[in-house]
């Protein structure tokens, strides 16, 4: 079950990914700041990725965990922030910096959402 859900992950993620860091680099382009950049490509994937991981990974339908799932890309948001910082202090520059970052910041999404958003609840009565 463990290994589907994480080729499932990978494979929604990777159009989710597209998606967020078309965003990001689209800002980046125009010239906003990263975390700008950062947190309107946040925005704009929080409900498509709920629905996408919520039904394709971890097959569920409960739209009541969208509020756990804000509070994971809270947290997905900080840790993209600090990966891109401490990467830019190496000389790297925003595009490369937010590409490295997507892998950080997928794993941290996955364990989150695995075990605090999408927690199947077992029925312990036979």
């Amino acid at each position: 079950m463990l290994k589907k859900q994480i080729v499932s992950f990978i494979i929604v993620g990777l159009f989710n990914t597209l998606f967020g860091y078309s965003v990001y680099a689209i800002f980046i382009f125009f010239g906003f700041n990263y975390i700008i950049s950062v947190f309107f490509a946040t925005v704009l994937g929080v409900l498509f990725n709920f629905k996408t991981i919520g039904k394709f990974v971890f097959e569920s339908k409960d739209n009541h965990s969208i509020f756990k799932f804000l509070f994971v890309y809270c947290i997905v948001f900080v840790v993209n922030i600090a990966v891109i910082k401490i990467l830019k202090n190496f000389d790297l520059n925003d595009y490369a910096s937010g590409l490295f970052a997507i892998i950080p910041a997928s794993i941290t999404s996955f364990v989150l959402n695995k075990y605090f958003v999408f927690v199947k609840v077992k029925n312990e009565i036979n």
